[in-house]
């Protein structure tokens, strides 16, 4: 399983928030290529980068904070935030990242998403599924929508992606545990998902126990940030799994 720090942006900063409402922001460090650079340091190989305030406002904004981490680091980013049209795309591969999650223009565009497949290819994609009542939000996650979470994944599916990120907006920010029972209903019957986890993890329990139930990624935030979990429990799971 994939460890994936979180660095989530506004204005600049690196935050948290606590289950979506950008009132709660929380920053962490004023420059998140420092903060990238101690990920790095502690032998994690990707970063889950998103542009909260390109997410908010339906186009990129932080995009120089995706050039200074991939220009200086090798850590693999998926970004997301505000990837509404090609050109978009463009930007943020030109930058440096690795992957582009497809949150909110998935669920409000889909015959977009499908020619970004031919255009891009499924392996730079990774659907973006958040999750509130067991139904798809969006627009950083300030609008709720009649898509429920299985369903939607399973349109994706079929037509390629394998990635998918999944967070519990009801857990993210809170350090009460992962939305194990969601996770498991969405894994069953579906052998081609590879599931990552965000949201509510608290504890290198959590950890443990995501890997057990057969996720492929846990994307950890808050709980690192508040010092639940450490730069260096991360780096002996990872030590751990290359050992296997």
């Amino acid at each position: 399983m994939d460890l994936i720090p979180a660095i989530d942006i506004i204005g600049g900063a690196c935050v948290r928030l606590s289950q979506g409402e950008y009132s709660s922001k929380k920053v962490y460090a004023a420059n998140p290529l420092d903060m990238a650079k101690r990920f790095e340091d502690a032998g994690l190989k990707r970063l889950h980068l998103v542009d909260l305030d390109g997410a908010k406002g339906g186009s990129i904004v932080n995009i120089k904070t995706l050039e200074a981490i991939a220009s200086h680091t090798s850590l693999i980013i998926d970004f997301g935030g505000g990837i509404k049209r090609d050109e978009d795309l463009h930007r943020a591969f030109e930058a440096g990242a690795s992957m582009v999650t497809c949150g909110s223009i998935a669920a409000k565009n889909p015959t977009l998403v499908y020619q970004w497949i031919e255009l891009f290819g499924k392996d730079r994609l990774i659907l973006g599924a958040d999750a509130k009542d067991g139904k798809i939000a969006t627009t950083g996650w300030t609008e709720s929508t009649n898509l429920e979470v299985g369903p939607f994944i399973d349109s994706y599916l079929t037509k390629g992606f394998s990635q998918v990120i999944c967070t519990d907006i009801a857990c993210d920010g809170m350090l009460s545990g992962p939305s194990f029972q969601l996770y498991a209903e969405l894994l069953k019957g579906r052998p081609s998902l590879r599931l990552i986890a965000s949201g509510g993890i608290a504890s290198m329990d959590d950890v443990y126990a995501l890997e057990k139930a057969g996720l492929s990624g846990a994307i950890i935030g808050k709980a690192m940030y508040e010092g639940a979990i450490t730069l260096t429990e991360l780096r002996q799971f990872g030590e751990e799994t290359y050992a296997r």
